[in-house]
């Protein structure tokens, strides 16, 4: 595959998934980002907007393995990794793989599982790979877990932990469709379900091919210097009392990378730092006094207001 590529191959998929999900082009175009930066996606959302769905749509479109996971409080870390079974013919254990060994992961409704469960998708979102009776197993690449949650309903739920949250590139929400959009859907889903249409439009090897060609994309010191800014805007301890970490501004740049090949850009641009700074660095940040009355995602958009953009000629 050549870098002028990877843009067709973006528009395939996005294509694909449009065929089931109405209106959010933005949401798929940012989910292929991550994906090709080797990053995992949190989608935070109410209730039937289609998280779950996107998730699938997006599965389908690839010929690579799919599992999903529907997390629950009962639901153990063996449940999601693997365990060692002991056979009596042979008297040895064997390691059956759980759903973690494939290629996207659907997470469905994580923050119903308990921490001790949630800390086992640890390991595998940041090293790709499994630990288990002291022999690690690599995952194959590519490897994308997309998580789902309600952030409305509380009760019986367990809030992801900061170092699990940071182990996200993105967090998106897909919000309500607006009346156009809505009678699309109806229209499209009338008759028959669409999902069951899907067909793959890219291989395996097309994703791994254009994960490395996305690092090849080039990124100015200037441009650098402004999402290292940015992120010790984010720091400021009058106002927060967690900011981003080094992890965080490093998605930024390998998210911004993907985004300026996914656009048919071989370079970075300050407008793709600003438009991934919300999504990439706001659930990583906890505001601290009467910064509270924020969100996390106003103050991030706040600061690339405020924090000086690098002009076109230095870019």
């Amino acid at each position: 595959m050549k870098y002028e590529q990877i843009q067709p191959l973006a528009r395939r998929l996005m294509d694909s998934v449009s065929s089931v999900i109405v209106g959010r082009e933005k949401q798929t175009e940012l989910i292929l980002a991550a994906l090709l930066s080797g990053g995992h996606v949190l989608l935070e959302d109410v209730p039937g907007t289609g998280k779950t769905t996107l998730a699938k749509s997006l599965a389908r479109s690839l010929s690579c393995a799919f599992s999903r996971v529907q997390f629950t409080p009962d639901l153990l870390p063996a449940d999601v990794t693997g365990m060692r079974v002991y056979s009596q013919q042979t008297g040895e254990f064997t390691f059956i793989k759980g759903p973690a060994f494939t290629n996207i992961l659907l997470a469905d409704e994580i923050n119903r599982a308990t921490p001790r469960t949630q800390s086992a998708l640890l390991e595998c979102m940041e090293e790709r790979q499994i630990t288990e009776g002291g022999v690690t197993y690599p995952l194959e690449a590519p490897f994308l877990v997309i998580a789902t949650q309600n952030p409305v309903e509380t009760q019986g739920t367990f809030p992801l932990p900061e170092a699990q949250l940071d182990r996200f590139m993105l967090r998106l929400s897909l919000g309500y469709p607006t009346q156009e959009e809505a009678v699309s859907l109806l229209s499209r889903f009338v008759h028959h379900q669409p999902l069951a249409d899907v067909a793959p439009v890219a291989r395996g090897e097309d994703i791994r091919e254009a994960c490395a060609l996305t690092k090849t994309c080039r990124v100015s010191e200037d441009v650098m210097r402004y999402i290292a800014a940015l992120g010790e805007a984010a720091r400021d301890p009058a106002s927060v009392r967690l900011g981003p970490s080094p992890r965080a501004l490093l998605a930024l740049m390998r998210c911004a990378q993907s985004l300026a090949a996914i656009r048919g850009r071989d370079y970075v641009i300050p407008d793709d730092v600003r438009e991934l700074a919300v999504p990439v660095l706001a659930h990583r940040v906890i505001l601290r006094g009467i910064h509270q009355q924020l969100t996390a995602e106003d103050f991030i958009a706040s600061l690339t207001d405020h924090v000086p953009v690098p002009t076109e000629e230095r870019a």
